[in-house]
């Protein structure tokens, strides 16, 4: 890896960090966060390290999904801003370092949208086939419908026509026809338009529904989806050359590596590590570290433009539908016992820091775990300062309160009356009192600096985004040590102590170069000798973690 290189590949080694920008911060005073609000913020992000901000959906919406409903993909909500703001958004972002990924959310429309509106009045629509209709009923089992608590069927009768739409989401989001030609020009039209107002690429929702063959009794069955991933992929390189597609696909490996386009990496560019991600919290709900090491010895190499995103937490609920059934009950039982912290029976809707009782000690060691693993971190909206959720906003929102700037009223994202906020903040332990950017941003013992210096560091060591990983042999159950190595010859150590009793880890690094030492990243830099064998033992703290990056004789200062 040259040091150019990251300009080119630059989602190899960035820093993502999702918002909302409504409940982001209120530069109106109206109870609901906005573009202008965003981008008041910016300086905030810079001073934090984020190199690219993704945004969730911010078009205008029926306002039954939280904006994943949408009635027009080339506008913004009126109650959000403008296209105007949000051209300055962007220029202000990029001349402060930092890019813009919006959601691209094309499975689907709202049922309000004027395509399904017209589609809706006749059998011979010019908009009929943008959508999935059957004339016949057909077949759907539990196990395809996304949310149980609303729906019981992924189709839905049009009582006007007296056919049956598809919806694998909420039945006033039918599923557009992916393999009518004249829905992908409107995708590459949508696409089109948000490169021309600068962002930097599209976090695309649902892709296993998106591109995917809909089975509808008696439909030809020539379309081939993961080739038109890849038509997608092109035409967005074409108007974009740098421009990144990060996916949702929650999947076996197998069968994501079929969508970053196999072995020749011309699919999706990025895709989230659902897998990994689960294995993390049954690691921390065992204290035990294998079924995070099992899980990394299963990714599957990647083509050089492709990546991985790690991630602790998203928007959703932190689903654990991957993990088999007694596995997701001790993580249920470690971390959301109370079923109001369950959701659709495969997942969890609280944040980190509440599910760990607030102990600093296991968060550090989570988050320095997804740092320092090959692959690109991704933060969703106040982990870095350690918010919780707010159980009394339902289902999948309760992790999308407000974002808590100060301690003062309304935690400082609005001066609107309370009972006007677009959504309700926490209260309690992680309320804004306790909880906050400002205070934390003071004091350089605060999570919130930990945060920072974690990400400085992540980001001095660009080899990171680029390297392999190779779990390493040690006795203690309880310790993930790991090594990343790089083409070049860079290699990185890390230990990671999912137990609460301290312990002595021997590790050894072959093919390190003799004379070599490790430097300790995350503690002053201070150098610690390896034998002739390349042999060290390291002593670790409960929940401790290290970084140790082998400095070779040859190797400049690490400054």
């Amino acid at each position: 890896m040259r040091r150019a290189d990251t300009g080119d590949l630059w989602w190899k080694n960035a820093v993502f960090y999702c918002a909302d920008i409504q409940t982001f911060y209120d530069s109106t005073g109206d109870g609901t966060g906005d573009i202008r609000g965003m981008t008041d913020r910016i300086d905030y992000l810079t001073d934090l390290g984020v190199t690219c901000l993704w945004l969730m959906p911010f078009y205008p919406t029926a306002r039954k999904d939280d904006g994943y409903d949408i009635t027009d993909f080339f506008g913004v909500d009126p109650d959000l801003g403008t296209l105007g703001d949000f051209v300055e958004l962007v220029r202000t972002a990029r001349a402060n370092g930092i890019r813009i990924i919006v959601d691209f959310v094309m499975n689907h429309t709202s049922d309000a949208h004027p395509w399904f509106k017209s589609a809706r009045r006749s059998t011979d629509d010019p908009y009929r086939d943008y959508y999935v209709w059957s004339a016949t009923e057909p077949k759907s089992s539990p196990k395809d419908v996304v949310f149980p608590d609303q729906e019981d069927s992924i189709w839905e009768l049009d009582s006007k026509t007296g056919e049956w739409y598809l919806h694998h989401f909420y039945k006033h989001q039918p599923d557009l026809n992916i393999e009518n030609p004249k829905v992908q020009e409107e995708i590459s039209r949508t696409l089109g338009f948000w490169l021309e107002l600068g962002v930097s690429g599209f976090r695309v929702d649902a892709v296993p529904f998106m591109f995917a063959k809909d089975e509808v009794p008696g439909k030809a069955d020539a379309f081939d989806p993961l080739q038109f991933l890849c038509d997608v992929r092109n035409f967005v390189n074409r108007r974009a050359g740098d421009a990144v597609l990060l996916g949702e696909v929650n999947l076996p490996y197998k069968d994501q590596k079929a969508f970053f386009g196999g072995s020749d990496g011309d699919g999706l560019t990025m895709q989230f590590d659902f897998i990994g991600m689960q294995n993390i919290y049954l690691a921390m709900a065992r204290g035990d570290a294998r079924p995070i090491a099992k899980a990394l010895r299963q990714r599957p190499k990647l083509d050089i433009t492709n990546q991985w995103a790690n991630f602790l937490r998203n928007h959703d609920e932190l689903t654990l539908d991957k993990l088999s059934d007694g596995e997701r009950q001790e993580v249920f039982d470690a971390f959301g016992p109370d079923p109001d912290m369950q959701l659709y029976d495969r997942g969890l809707r609280r944040r980190l820091p509440s599910m760990l009782g607030g102990d600093e000690r296991r968060m550090k060691m989570a988050y320095s775990l997804a740092f320092s693993l090959p692959g690109t971190p991704v933060l969703f909206y106040g982990e870095e300062i350690g918010m919780a959720e707010n159980l009394d906003i339902p289902g999948r929102l309760a992790v999308r309160s407000p974002m808590q700037w100060t301690g003062g009223a309304n935690g400082g994202f609005s001066k609107a009356a309370k009972r006007r906020l677009t959504r309700p903040l926490a209260e309690g332990l992680y309320g804004p009192e306790r909880v906050n950017a400002a205070d934390q941003r003071r004091d350089h013992d605060s999570f919130w600096w930990f945060m920072r210096n974690l990400i400085h560091t992540y980001r001095e060591q660009p080899e990171t985004g680029w390297s392999t990983v190779e779990v390493l042999k040690q006795p203690n159950r309880a310790v993930l040590a790991h090594v990343c190595r790089e083409e070049s010859g860079w290699a990185m150590a890390a230990l990671h102590n999912f137990g609460a009793d301290g312990c002595l880890v021997s590790i050894e690094l072959e093919g390190v170069p003799p004379g070599s030492i490790l430097v300790d990243l995350l503690n002053g830099l201070t150098e610690i000798a390896l034998d002739a064998h390349g042999r060290v033992e390291i002593d670790l703290e409960p929940y401790g973690y290290r970084w140790l990056r082998v400095k070779r004789p040859d190797d400049g200062p690490i400054v």
